[in-house]
């Protein structure tokens, strides 16, 4: 892959402006999709996205912005997606132009609920992009944090590595470092999954339990994603590198996860609805339990913290109850 291949982001959200900012620091030119006009006139005047991650200073002479998305795939070779995957299949829908011949990195943490497969399947199967021009962007890493400076760390997966090598070397910096790697499926599920953990360990802050179950619960999880992504895609990997163990962890705990913000709601007793009216930002973990939970049944992956999710925000059961039976679960 070349390095003169142009890149474009796609979405207006504190993680689509996060890779943005990286991007600055080693692209003259970025593509920048994202629906809002009145967003994209904010950024050109003052230089920072109104809605997401303001204190993130942006660059608009290198920003080519567009609510257009015909526009931003045809102008460019590769297309990074952060558009919630509640939102993608509407998006694409817009599409008059073919993805023909682009390169496709997801950094989408979910599941797409039309058809229930991770980002990277989704433009396989439904828009017949090779595999070898598919990539994931995953953590761990919070955009708050990269708004920040703060070191944060970066894993690239591509069957090509020549393809995660290059977007590797365009958003890294003083304060990003990237890894690479060749297992493109199983980190991006393990970036779905993440989230559903994410969930459990908020439900249970808000149900008062202490940092003592919150580490078993996280013990638990790893091993939990350990089957459930050994189930879909069998080959060699380490569960305790930093696009698992780490993704799962900073997800699990850090008071800027989303998905720990959205079950620590449903714990305090919010309804499922009323936590995700009160959020201005999509929790991908409520979308991804769901679908978690249907690939479960087909595969047979031992998977109680899923399990007792899925029973909370979709069969309304008791989050006391459901946790209190979880407890017993653990190890």
């Amino acid at each position: 892959m070349s390095e003169q291949k142009k890149i474009a982001v796609f979405g207006g959200g504190s993680w689509a402006t996060a890779i943005v900012k990286m991007l600055t620091e080693n692209i003259d030119t970025i593509g920048w999709y994202m629906r809002n006009d009145q967003a994209i006139e904010h950024i050109k005047e003052n230089e920072h996205n109104p809605n997401y991650l303001q204190s993130a200073e942006l660059n608009a002479d290198q920003l080519d912005l567009s609510s257009d998305i015909n526009y931003t795939v045809k102008n460019y070779d590769v297309l990074i997606f952060a558009i919630p995957s509640a939102f993608l299949t509407s998006e694409l829908k817009k599409l008059k132009v073919s993805l023909d011949n682009k390169i496709i990195f997801s950094a989408i943490k979910g599941i797409v609920p039309e058809t229930g497969l991770i980002i990277g399947e989704h433009f396989n199967k439904e828009y017949n992009i090779p595999l070898e021009n598919i990539g994931v962007i995953t953590g761990p890493c919070h955009a708050e944090e990269v708004a920040m400076e703060r070191l944060s760390y970066l894993t690239i997966a591509c069957q090509d590595e020549e393809k995660a090598k290059c977007i590797g070397n365009a958003l890294q910096s003083w304060y990003i470092k990237t890894k690479i790697s060749d297992d493109i499926i199983g980190t991006e599920y393990a970036a779905m999954l993440k989230n559903i953990y994410a969930v459990a360990a908020g439900i249970a802050h808000g149900l008062g339990y202490g940092d003592n179950f919150q580490a078993v619960l996280m013990s638990n999880a790893i091993r939990e994603m350990k089957r459930f992504i050994k189930k879909v895609h069998k080959m060699k990997r380490n569960i305790n590198n930093s696009a698992y163990l780490g993704d799962l962890l900073v997800t699990g705990y850090s008071l800027f996860s989303r998905n720990r913000q959205f079950g620590n709601m449903v714990g305090k007793g919010y309804t499922v609805k009323s936590a995700q009216m009160e959020m201005s930002m999509i929790a991908e973990g409520y979308y991804a339990t769901k679908s978690a939970f249907k690939m479960k049944e087909a595969n047979g992956a031992k998977t109680p913290i899923i399990d007792t999710v899925y029973n909370i925000l979709y069969a309304n059961e008791n989050p006391k109850k459901e946790f209190k039976k979880l407890t017993d679960k653990l190890d």
